[in-house]
């Protein structure tokens, strides 16, 4: 058996272990600015040039992103988001409805079971205000509301993991949802699904809420098709 000797972790992983913490329990929120160099510095007991590479290796991971003349803010919850939005981004449009499917049609199953009034609210609110983006022709907005919609349905799943995978994927998606858009001239919704899914979770019928996912997927898919949209077209 080959085993490798251990070795002791640098000032500047430890630090790194600490910072990245800090986003993951949501101690530096996502969006968030983080704190003055001379006050992590006088946190963390380092120096600048430590406290600088640990904030790079971060920002190399996609954790945090350096605004010129402004700071440091956080831009990802966990070094999980930014690999899965890649892998998103470099995905054709039909595996990233599959992987939708997936996803959407597990959190619309438990939601239905788990779902709390004040999780009912939330996806209602964004029901409404995606339908009145639309009828306003705001597809950026639309866009949002659509991820806002789908995220509430995932949060009300109360299952921690399907949220944080999720959440890693919305960017990624919402941007997709854009490039659409600009493809077929037009933001493919149905309400009438949308409405649904809704009254699914509320009514808390497991069956109707996936088959509400089912439908709104192929309705998706069948929608591009009918554009002339190749599949590979949309990266």
């Amino acid at each position: 058996m080959n085993l490798r000797k251990t070795t002791k972790r640098s000032l500047t992983e430890q630090i790194v272990d600490q910072l990245e913490q800090l986003i993951e329990t949501g101690e530096w929120p996502l969006g968030s600015k983080i704190p003055p160099e001379p006050e992590l510095m006088g946190q963390l007991e380092v120096s600048r040039n430590t406290l600088r590479e640990a904030i790079k290796a971060l920002t190399h991971a996609g954790l945090l992103k350096t605004r010129q003349g402004d700071g440091t803010y956080v831009s990802a919850s966990s070094s999980l988001g930014p690999v899965l939005q890649k892998r998103v981004n470099r995905t054709d449009y039909i595996q990233s409805l599959e992987v939708r499917h997936a996803l959407e049609r597990e959190a619309a199953y438990l939601a239905a079971n788990n779902r709390t009034e004040s999780d009912i609210e939330q996806i209602r609110l964004c029901f409404q205000c995606q339908n009145e983006a639309i009828q306003n022709g705001q597809y950026e907005d639309f866009a949002d509301w659509d991820v806002a919609f789908h995220k509430a349905i995932v949060a009300a799943s109360k299952n921690g993991l399907l949220m944080d995978l999720y959440e890693h994927i919305t960017d990624a998606l919402k941007e997709m949802v854009t490039k659409i858009t600009a493809k077929t001239g037009d933001a493919y919704y149905s309400k009438d699904t949308h409405e649904q899914l809704l009254n699914a979770i509320v009514e808390q019928d497991q069956v109707r809420a996936v088959d509400a996912v089912h439908h709104y997927i192929e309705e998706s898919k069948q929608h591009f098709i009918q554009f002339g949209g190749s599949m590979n077209e949309i990266n």
